[in-house]
């Protein structure tokens, strides 16, 4: 029988999915074959597996997190927002359809049976599941639908550790609400709480724990204190991923789509200390950049009209004109293009509409779904990027098909079988590429920074340390902040009572 535990939180980004996989890692470094669960992720953020099914990119951090792959099972429900009323629903790796959010509460019956044959499978091959909730478990509105939450404890039998944001300010308040508004049954599964995100005297905080323990009879089983430069991928595009940053030697500025999917594809420049990342929204903050990308979207249609309506199109064509390097991913790929149309509405009702026509490219929206782990041949004039290695691996999450209008345009990679990816400008100042994770290729990011170096009048800088090491390092470096500050003792209790899954 394996172990579980659960960790739910008083809100959405309280930190539940930066414990779980810090938990996942001590267990890792124990010894221990643990893989994490989340039944049901909303996220714009995503992974592909290795056989192509499509998950959160939560619960593929929390993988490798525990030092195994990602799989389907991890996460057997993603939700990708296509609107604030509706959301393309990935089940088991694949696309189910677009759902509004009402319809989507009617297929509970038929999503709970997939949950479990998940959850049972994971079980069958390895010793610990840790499971991670979504939102609170305090929506009291949707209780009788619930399957990511208290509903999931109560599907696979599990206890719950409830984490509060201190950060958030209300601490206290967040977490003793919650409680009181779950059934008593519910609330007999809480086997303790912690508190994330402490900045300050732990000694001036501990007062008002004891007292909340007094209140609802439950222990804390620790306060984490705040993670500065964490540098693993956040669950989404929500998030400290956002901040302002000091201006380095390289200022990367990628265009802030309200749709914005797949964030991770920067997480790569935070350990590059001479490169800023600016999330830009202004056409006035444009300017300041070195390079500009145009990144994925989940409805690209809906962020090619911000781009025209907020006038960053002409910031955008600005930039082109004085020689600023422009390169678009996935929807950005698209953007640059001249037309993008859906005709069936698989993202969008606005079935049509033009691109910056920075590319003679167009773009139609089919009703399939490419998920797939790609591999290309760097054959781009890109910047003249040349490179002793060739191959850069990347993976491709798109319903668009793009075709070039002219076929002198050339390529920036052959990817497989003789199929291309992407095009650029003859200039060499425009890419697109349908490869999320390009910049992961460690010689390729060290070359286009040492080209926009270059073409700012800087030396050239060294490549320290491969992307894949550094992240390791900081799946290491989180077990051990976390397991410092938390009551392990009571963690490994929850674990050793663990109940038969039903």
């Amino acid at each position: 029988m394996s172990k579980k535990i659960m960790f739910q939180g008083t809100g959405s980004s309280v930190g539940k999915s930066i414990i779980v996989t810090a938990v996942c890692r001590i267990l890792s470094n124990k010894g221990i074959n643990v893989a994490p669960f989340k039944s049901q992720n909303m996220a714009l953020n995503s992974y592909i597996t290795e056989v192509g099914d499509e998950i959160g990119r939560a619960q593929a951090v929390q993988a490798e997190a525990s030092r195994i792959d990602p799989t389907v099972d991890m996460n057997p429900i993603l939700l990708k927002p296509t609107s604030d009323v509706g959301s393309q629903v990935i089940l088991n790796g694949k696309v189910l359809g677009n759902f509004k959010a009402f319809d989507y509460f009617t297929l509970k019956n038929k999503l709970i049976p997939e949950i479990s044959k998940a959850f049972k499978k994971l079980e069958t091959n390895h010793d610990v599941i840790v499971i991670e909730g979504a939102g609170s478990p305090a929506e009291i509105n949707l209780r009788d639908r619930d399957i990511v939450n208290m509903g999931l404890a109560e599907i696979v039998d599990t206890d719950v550790v409830l984490i509060g944001d201190v950060d958030k300010g209300g601490v206290f308040a967040s977490l003793y609400g919650t409680y009181l508004l779950l059934e008593p049954e519910e609330r007999e599964r809480i086997k303790g709480f912690l508190i994330n995100k402490f900045r300050g005297d732990v000694e001036l905080l501990m007062p008002g724990v004891r007292m909340l323990e007094e209140k609802i009879g439950i222990s804390c089983l620790g306060v984490i204190p705040f993670i500065k430069d964490l540098n693993i991928d956040d669950e989404d595009s929500v998030t400290d991923r956002y901040r302002s940053v000091e201006k380095s030697d390289v200022n990367i500025g990628v265009i802030r789509l309200p749709y914005l999917s797949n964030l991770s594809d920067f997480t790569c420049f935070d350990n590059e200390k001479t490169v800023s990342i600016r999330y830009v929204d202004k056409s006035s903050e444009i300017e300041k950049c070195d390079m500009i990308v145009i990144p994925g979207s989940k409805n690209t249609l809906h962020d090619m009209k911000f781009i025209h309506d907020s006038h960053m199109d002409q910031a955008i064509y600005h930039a082109h004109r004085n020689q600023i390097p422009i390169i678009g991913i996935c929807g950005g790929y698209q953007m640059l293009g001249e037309i993008i149309t859906d005709p069936n509405e698989m993202e969008s009702a606005l079935m049509s509409i033009n691109g910056l026509g920075l590319l003679p490219v167009e773009t139609i929206m089919a009703e399939d779904k490419i998920t797939k782990n790609s591999e290309g041949v760097w054959q781009s004039n890109f910047l003249g990027i040349h490179l002793k290695n060739p191959i850069l691996k990347g993976y491709e999450i798109h319903m668009g098909r793009t075709k070039c209008r002219s076929e002198a345009l050339p390529i920036s990679m052959l990817n497989g079988e003789g199929n291309t990816d992407g095009h650029v400008d003859h200039e060499g100042l425009i890419m697109g590429t349908y490869f999320h994770g390009i910049f992961d290729n460690d010689e390729f990011r060290n070359a286009l920074i040492n080209t926009l170096r270059k073409r700012k009048g800087l030396d050239a800088i060294t490549q320290d340390e491969i992307f894949e090491v550094q992240k390791d390092k900081a799946y290491d470096n989180l077990a051990e902040h976390v397991e410092k500050h938390m009551d392990w003792a009571a963690i490994d209790k929850i674990l050793s009572e663990s109940r038969p899954t039903p």
